[in-house]
């Protein structure tokens, strides 16, 4: 059976739902709720608590239009235990002439509390309501624009209602032994429940994600994804990579360069590596390592391997500044070696004599997503070292990897991260990859001060900037924007830029942004490194790989706006050199919640993965892993914060279902992932 043949699926609605990945019927059983509503009784306005849903229900009392620069629609709401008020910054004149006094409403919406008491914005209504309330929870799922959630209901209902007249064909894989011995429904079983949870359904275990049709499926989701990493695995092992020994004596080659000693987490994890590198099977290694720790003399010693054997090595990073950073520092590493620096912007015939070095007698490649282009011929690339990997899209990572030497072999793949990764959600998103962690600052790093100061005390600030600049010392300004919003507070580079200029009319003053030109862009940076520029201003362009030690002060405005991970990286930027560093998160008031956790996190903690760990919880796994744009691991169900008790359980099931029902473990993966072959391979 096809989509189109359900009712109120037309050919647009078909492309949107293939941008969630339901290509037929059975899909949509397997496009899971992201969340429930509870429609099924009216809360008592008085029992309706802060930041949770409700549904309410109550005579109105008011009705009126505030004045001001934005008119809001407020209705006050009462009930026999309480007053509410319903706030609507978008309305129409219609919907104000409904909502007359001794009227009968019913909302639904989250609870909220400011200066008049409690509040629900933009509720959804119903006026004098004679419709009886719901008799199950109300399933809400993942959508995007232009599908809107009740076409998604409505086709789920059919799909379901598929599944029950045996219409939709729904096998279960997993042993309905295990089954019975773990008490867990059956696949059928389970679907039906949390799409249309029954009226005697225990609503809080289900709202919690706690109910054993959610485990069952959970179960299986992370069994899927452990089934394609091991078939990953298995690929990967069936490759032949070239063999990279490496001597010592051939390491001090690159060694005596250094102008100090590695860290013993550095000798490590180089170890690791060299290893890996001396096997005919490919390595797959992630190095984890956070801000400041050495990861680019580990890349350099891994690219030392490749080149003393003949072989080439590429480096790709995902900004045109780390880039330049990683050909500058590593041209100092290796100064008897032929490198070739290759991005998006190079054109004409400077492009074309580069990409002639790289198939000739280039050793060392180092550039943008511009080295996975077709055009680009390597003449023995043995080793591809891919810089903050979460930042490249699955596409371009397969690219670079498959340019093996002449195709006869796989290149050795090293990739490296300094967004700590918490150890429980890295042992999922990378179960395929060995993993190695550089835990170990060099020695001399002083832990960098962090201060809380709000946007109004900038004569402050401005008397701590000159003498810190006066002593030599240079600092960085970091804004979010580009431009002026109307919708976001922060304020624009550009605008700060030339407010700081008279703030600080003798001081030299630079400004860097993504939409300058590559050229205008380095030349800046290249100023700030000398010392020519004493303060530079920039957009979160400079978030990582900039490595200037004499920058030793960072302002981070409406610093409110960032993730924790973003605000770790940056603060990254300073403590660099043997000064005592400073990083100042200004912020605009009133801060939420959850803006002041995480400014606190970052006054109290330098530890990446302390941060990364209240990252996690507070944004959930694919904005850490940077899959929510990426696609490269995107669970439906599974919350590896909270599943933790179900990683081992489903790493058991795995190994079981290989050795006992190997036919069902493609299916599975099939089910869950249905780009998994090509996922896989990243």
């Amino acid at each position: 059976m096809k989509l189109e043949q359900l009712k109120g699926i037309g050919k647009v609605s078909i492309e949107k739902f293939k941008q969630l990945g339901v290509f037929e019927p059975v899909d949509l059983l397997f496009h899971l709720p992201l969340r429930y509503e509870d429609k099924t009784r009216i809360t008592p306005i008085a029992d309706a608590k802060a930041f949770h849903y409700a549904q309410i229900e109550g005579v109105i009392k008011a009705s009126y239009v505030t004045q001001g620069k934005r008119p809001i629609l407020v209705v006050e709401v009462a009930d026999d235990t309480g007053t509410i008020q319903l706030k609507f910054f978008n309305f129409y004149y219609s919907q104000k002439l409904k909502m007359k006094p001794d009227l009968v409403i019913r909302a639904y919406g989250e609870i909220r509390l400011d200066m008049q008491g409690k509040t629900i914005i933009h509720p959804e209504f119903e006026m004098s309501p004679s419709k009886p309330l719901a008799e199950s929870l109300t399933a809400i799922y993942p959508k995007v624009e232009g599908l809107n959630q009740s076409t998604i209901q409505k086709a789920i209902v059919q799909a379901v209602d598929l599944l029950n007249g045996d219409a939709l064909e729904m096998t279960d894989l997993l042993p309905a032994d295990w089954l019975t011995k773990q008490q867990l429904p059956t696949l059928k079983q389970a679907i039906k429940t949390v799409h249309a949870p029954p009226p005697d359904v225990d609503i809080n275990t289900l709202i919690n994600q706690q109910h054993p049709a959610q485990q069952r499926l959970k179960l299986e989701e992370l069994l899927a994804h452990y089934l394609a990493m091991h078939q990953l695995k298995t690929h990967a092992q069936s490759q032949t990579a070239p063999t990279l020994p490496i001597n010592e004596s051939q390491k001090e080659l690159l060694l005596r360069h250094l102008p100090f000693r590695l860290t013993n987490a550095q000798l490590r994890v180089i170890g690791e590596i060299h290893d890996d590198m001396q096997q005919t099977i490919p390595m797959q290694r992630l190095v984890q390592g956070d801000v400041g720790s050495g990861k680019t003399v580990v890349a350099a010693l891994a690219m030392q391997a490749a080149l003393v054997n003949g072989k080439q090595a590429a480096m790709m990073a995902p900004t045109e500044i780390l880039a330049e950073q990683h050909w500058l520092s590593l041209q100092t590493m290796f100064p008897d070696h032929q490198f070739a620096y290759l991005t998006g912007g190079m054109k004409g015939k400077t492009r074309e004599a580069i990409l002639s070095h790289i198939a000739t007698d280039a050793d060392i490649m180092i550039g943008t997503h511009a080295l996975f282009q077709d055009e680009v011929v390597y003449r023995q690339l043995a080793l591809v070292i891919i810089d903050e990997q979460h930042r490249f899209g699955v596409h371009q990572r397969l690219a670079l990897k498959a340019k093996g030497a002449k195709g006869l072999s796989v290149p050795h793949n090293l990739i490296m991260t300094a967004t700590p990764i918490p150890r429980t959600l890295a042992q999922i998103a990378y179960a395929n990859l060995d993993l190695s962690v550089i835990d170990e600052l060099p020695p001399g790093r002083k832990k960098i001060n962090t201060l809380l100061l709000a946007n109004d005390k900038m004569p402050q600030l401005a008397k701590r900037i000159r003498d810190a600049l006066a002593t030599g010392e240079q600092a960085y300004w970091v804004c979010t924007l580009i431009e002026e919003s109307e919708h976001l507070r922060a304020k624009a580079a550009e605008d700060t830029y030339r407010e700081l200029q008279q703030w600080f009319p003798d001081l030299k003053i630079g400004l860097v942004h993504g939409r300058l030109k590559a050229n205008d862009k380095n030349q800046v940076m290249q100023q700030f490194k000398t010392g020519k520029i004493q303060l530079l201003v920039a957009t979160t362009v400079i978030e990582v790989g900039v490595d200037v030690p004499n920058a030793s002060l960072m302002v981070i405005d409406n610093a409110e706006r960032l993730g924790l991970s973003q605000l770790h990286q940056l603060r990254g930027r300073v403590g660099r050199g043997n000064k005592q560093s400073h990083c100042i998160l200004m912020y605009q008031k009133p801060l939420t919640e959850h803006a002041q956790t995480r400014l606190q996190t970052m006054r109290s903690t330098h530890n990446g993965f302390e941060i990364a760990q209240q990252d996690l919880t507070m944004r959930g796994p694919g904005e850490i892993l940077g899959t929510r744009q990426k696609g490269s691991m995107a669970f439906r169900l599974v919350d590896p914060e909270n599943d933790v008790k179900l990683f081992e359980q489903a790493k058991e099931l795995a190994v079981y279902m290989l050795e006992n029902h190997p036919q069902a473990c493609p299916k599975l993966t099939d089910r869950w992932h249905k780009q998994g072959q090509e996922l896989a391979k990243v």
